[in-house]
């Protein structure tokens, strides 16, 4: 029986994928009821001493979803709409990202309803210390690792492993991933998860027949996996002719300069008025007549209301959740083909799980062997995929799932239930 949807509601999504996967699966309902939600849900109140003097409190959230298949894994992100119901779904969705590219973790994430634009970096510090301190009980490198997500970044996650540590009486760097390097960070992570969408791509690319050099490209969302992704296709030679961020869409049909585009974000922490481009509306860049769409942003940006207009023949999720059921059907009648989220972005999880790895055995690896590792497991999760998504016929998204879903409950079922 599938989940009814509410519109907009990220975890509604994800329990509505689950069902449409387990029902391709055959999947039995015991099995369902034991994999498909969180297994442990902790919301805290984070009171914070902010500048002026005053005390805020803030609402967050850890949500496990998963530890059947090993520690639970997932970012954590500071933004003004996070939710409970938000949290949920992308812990979901971690499940199975892990179990796709098939490395040892389970799902969680996290998150705190803030303004980090409009905090500084002692209120920051402050607010994370005090988060950390919230969610100590269930976490550490064997129970649940958190990593950098939207508006977090390797200082977020030294505060994090530094407060950790510091209740424990030496440092344990394997807390967290995305670490600085200094502090038992991988080379390689910041780049992970572009470079992970990039592999998918170059697959999607060879599988449809349309050659990568000469590839028209718009990217929606010029965070870190975002520009990092438009930064290797235009190295690759294909056009990167659309690009937003937060302030606004800049567009040149013959090719952005992508290098000087992300000098100019790094300066002035926008794309908006970028030289040699024309402003566009985000309407007007998911639209866009182009080879290759990346949705790079949050989630739910392409729904049924504007899923028709999308032109792109291959779409390739960075983000977490970009299309919604009702605009996966949409696109699956138009003939797109959908990079679905769970493979195309797990290069960051991944990358992750090499950190962890790095940390627990005390002995780091060259950027060239981890940029080699990454593609094996990108390549061929891809491949695992794509089979599914041609014996069985369905479309990405459900082989996806299927392949994820049915890895846990393999596990869930060979490890029976305590007591």
């Amino acid at each position: 029986m599938l989940t009814t949807v509410t519109a907009g509601n990220a975890y509604d999504v994800a329990l509505e994928n689950f069902d449409t996967a387990a029902n391709a699966l055959g999947l039995d309902q015991d099995t369902r009821e034991m994999i498909k939600y969180p297994e442990r849900i902790l919301m805290v109140t984070v009171p914070v001493r902010m500048d002026d003097g005053h005390i805020h409190r803030f609402e967050a959230y850890r949500v496990q979803h998963s530890s059947v298949r090993g520690p639970a894994k997932g970012g954590i992100r500071y933004h003004p709409q996070v939710t409970l119901d938000e949290v949920k779904a992308l812990a979901t969705w971690m499940t199975w990202k892990c179990a796709v590219v098939n490395i040892p973790f389970g799902g969680a994430k996290g998150g705190i309803t803030c303004d980090p634009k409009r905090m500084s970096q002692g209120e920051l510090e402050r607010m994370t210390r005090r988060y950390t301190s919230a969610i100590l009980p269930i976490i550490g490198p064997e129970q649940d690792i958190p990593a950098p997500d939207v508006y977090t970044n390797p200082q977020t996650m030294a505060w994090i492993m530094d407060t950790y540590s510091m209740t424990k009486g030496y440092a344990v760097p394997g807390v967290v991933t995305g670490k600085p390097i200094c502090l038992g960070g991988s080379l390689g992570r910041n780049e992970a998860t572009g470079r992970g969408v990039f592999y998918t791509i170059e697959c999607a690319c060879e599988h449809i027949h349309i050659p990568l050099k000469g590839a028209t490209v718009a990217v929606q969302g010029f965070g870190n996996a975002g520009s990092i992704a438009a930064q290797l296709l235009h190295d690759a030679g294909a056009k990167v002719i659309a690009v937003s961020d937060s302030t606004g869409c800049v567009y040149n049909r013959n090719g952005l300069n992508i290098p000087e585009l992300i000098h100019m974000k790094v300066l002035c922490g926008h794309v908006e008025g970028f030289p040699e481009s024309e402003p566009i509306s985000p309407a007007e860049l998911l639209a866009m007549d182009c080879d290759i769409l990346v949705p790079a942003a949050l989630e739910n940006t392409v729904r049924e209301d504007n899923a028709a207009s999308v032109r792109a023949r291959i779409i390739a999720e960075a983000a977490n959740g970009p299309l919604t059921p009702a605009a996966d059907r949409i696109l699956e009648r138009k003939g797109a083909f959908v990079i679905p989220d769970i493979l195309c972005n797990a290069g960051g999880v991944t990358v992750s799980y090499f950190e962890w790895v790095q940390d627990e055995q005390h002995l780091f690896w060259e950027a060239q062997d981890i940029y080699n590792r990454l593609e094996r497991v990108m390549k061929t999760s891809f491949r695992d995929v794509l089979k599914i998504h041609l014996d069985r016929n369905v479309p990405m998204r459900i082989a996806a799932n299927m392949l994820g879903i049915g890895r846990v409950s393999e596990a869930v079922k060979i490890r029976g239930i305590y007591p």
